[in-house]
């Protein structure tokens, strides 16, 4: 069995940016370019995993399908868990948890991301890109992933750390962090049954909940790094963007 599902959590009461996944760029939701970005892909089923009726209204009425989940998840990896367990189990063997808040991102890598996992038999993968500007590696709104050797096209490289804010950074390999995971049913059963890890807390970061436990996480080069929405100024910046794309 080789089948991919991409699920995308979203809920409203985000505390930087509160409903967010309904904020129109170009007079779509937020929400709804995602999903249709995912789509895009025709990688497998796409579900909107959300706690939110507004939200499942949205996906719903842009011909897309959502799943109510419950309320309280400590990540976005757990709310998809309980979407996999209802929608999709014994029917995929790889899961992608695609964050709701990178409406442009470029269908071909998630297609990249679902390649470099099948080709390398690995349980859990994700994307960077090289950083833009060398002031990204001291800005905390922009995640960053330190790996074990260079990037390079089609190679998948094991991550060392996830990070927002680091102290002390030398000549290390960092990369900008692109926020989309792929597990395979067996990982993502492992990740969500554990406990939320030290770092996972104090950095805001799922992805240390998997690393603090030895479960390692490969990393692939992104050719584009797609504009992630944390405030307003982010909204006016991916909607110029994307006016450009869509001409």
């Amino acid at each position: 069995m080789k089948n991919t599902a991409i699920i995308i959590p979203s809920r409203l009461n985000a505390k930087r940016f509160p409903r967010k996944p309904l904020a129109e760029i170009n007079n779509i939701p937020m929400i709804v370019h995602v999903l249709n970005r995912a789509k895009e892909t025709k990688l497998g089923e796409v579900i909107v995993a959300t706690p939110d009726s507004e939200i499942f209204n949205v996906v719903n009425k842009n011909g897309g399908k959502a799943v109510l989940t419950k309320q309280n998840h400590n990540s976005g990896s757990d709310r998809i868990y309980e979407v996999y367990l209802s929608e999709l189990k014994d029917k995929v063997d790889l899961i992608f948890n695609l964050q709701g808040d990178m409406p442009n991102i470029n269908p071909q890598s998630i297609l990249k991301l679902d390649k470099l996992m099948r080709d390398n038999n690995c349980s859990i993968g994700t994307l960077a890109a090289n950083l833009k500007e060398r002031n990204d590696v001291k800005n905390p709104n922009i995640v960053k992933v330190h790996v074990a050797q260079p990037l390079k096209n089609n190679e998948f490289v094991e991550a060392k750390d996830f990070f927002r804010t680091k102290k002390d950074l030398k000549n290390q390999m960092i990369y900008h962090h692109i926020g989309i995971y792929a597990f395979t049913n067996n990982a993502l059963s492992k990740y969500v049954k554990l406990s939320r890890s030290k770092l996972e807390v104090e950095r805001n970061l799922e992805q240390m909940r998997a690393m603090e436990n030895n479960l390692p996480i490969k990393v692939g080069l992104s050719n584009s790094v797609p504009l992630g929405v944390d405030t307003q100024e982010d909204l006016v910046k991916v909607s110029k963007e994307m006016q450009k794309y869509e001409k």
